[in-house]
């Protein structure tokens, strides 16, 4: 399947910023199951991009502008190839071993309330793990309520998993918080996903999660659609947590009365597109 992205980001300022500098991690990295046919980044002012590569092996492009700003976009727009891998994850850029993904942070680090479910989903540790990861998905996919109204880029597993709701990259946390209790190696993905409804345009990127066994390597899972990765998922950029994979990160000199419009559209390419 080829697919076709585009994402804008708009920052507008009532008082002109007099510097912004940004990081971005909006670039998607070619793996087995993902080729990037083409790939564009654009931003509205005239500076320096620089592409690099961070701790965790995401594609960035990091740049400074220097004011007086009163409105910034950056673009990326592009198409990619992907195929159904069923959920497996190979071929991607590996900076850490598996073991350094059970690491807790700030926002997945686990309270007793998600301690108790793991242990009762992992039926105290003697289910075996990938039938644990499968029904920890199918349970947040279940029993969570998506609202876009309900969260905020720094909501924390514990707070996600009390009020059993929140948006993909709450759901991402609390996926995470009880796999690195159990002691399963898991990861915050960052990318896109096309859906099967018929919607194109969305406000947003799309998170999941890989959890890591040894007889299989990496299995992505999306608590959020209940499945594992397909070819509708584009994968972009990986961390500990949404914090480590953000698609845009950065600080401004100024600037009061900031507003920020995002405009995502994912669809497939046309034939004619492809050709």
């Amino acid at each position: 399947m080829r697919i076709r992205i585009a994402h804008e980001t708009v920052y507008r300022y009532d008082t002109p910023a007099t510097r912004a500098i940004q990081i971005l991690r909006l670039t998607p990295r070619n793996h087995d199951g993902q080729y990037v046919v083409r790939w564009r980044v654009e931003v509205s002012e005239d500076c320096r991009v620089e592409p690099r590569e961070d701790s965790f092996g995401n594609l960035t492009h990091t740049f400074t502008v220097d004011g007086p700003i009163s409105e910034l976009s950056v673009r990326v727009a592009g198409e990619v190839e992907t195929q159904d891998t069923h959920g497996i994850t190979r071929g991607t850029r590996e900076k850490f071993p598996p073991s350094f993904y059970l690491r807790q942070t700030d926002l997945t680090a686990p309270d007793s309330a998600i301690i108790d479910w793991a242990n009762e989903i992992s039926e105290g540790g003697n289910r075996a793990a990938l039938d644990t990861l499968h029904a920890m998905q199918s349970h947040i996919y279940s029993n969570f309520k998506f609202d876009v109204d309900a969260t905020a880029t720094s909501t924390t597993a514990q707070q996600a998993f009390a009020n059993q709701h929140g948006v993909c990259q709450d759901y991402a946390h609390v996926f995470c918080s009880a796999a690195r209790y159990l002691k399963i190696p898991a990861r915050y993905i960052g990318g896109y996903f096309l859906r099967g409804d018929g919607v194109v345009h969305t406000e947003s990127g799309h998170a999941w999660t890989e959890a890591f066994l040894p007889d299989l390597g990496w299995i992505a899972f999306d608590p959020a659609n209940g499945i594992c990765a397909t070819e509708a998922h584009v994968r972009v950029a990986t961390g500990l947590d949404y914090l480590g994979a953000a698609p845009v990160r950065g600080t401004r000199y100024g600037g009061l009365g900031e507003a920020m419009d995002v405009k995502v559209s994912v669809d497939q390419a046309s034939r004619q597109s492809q050709q």
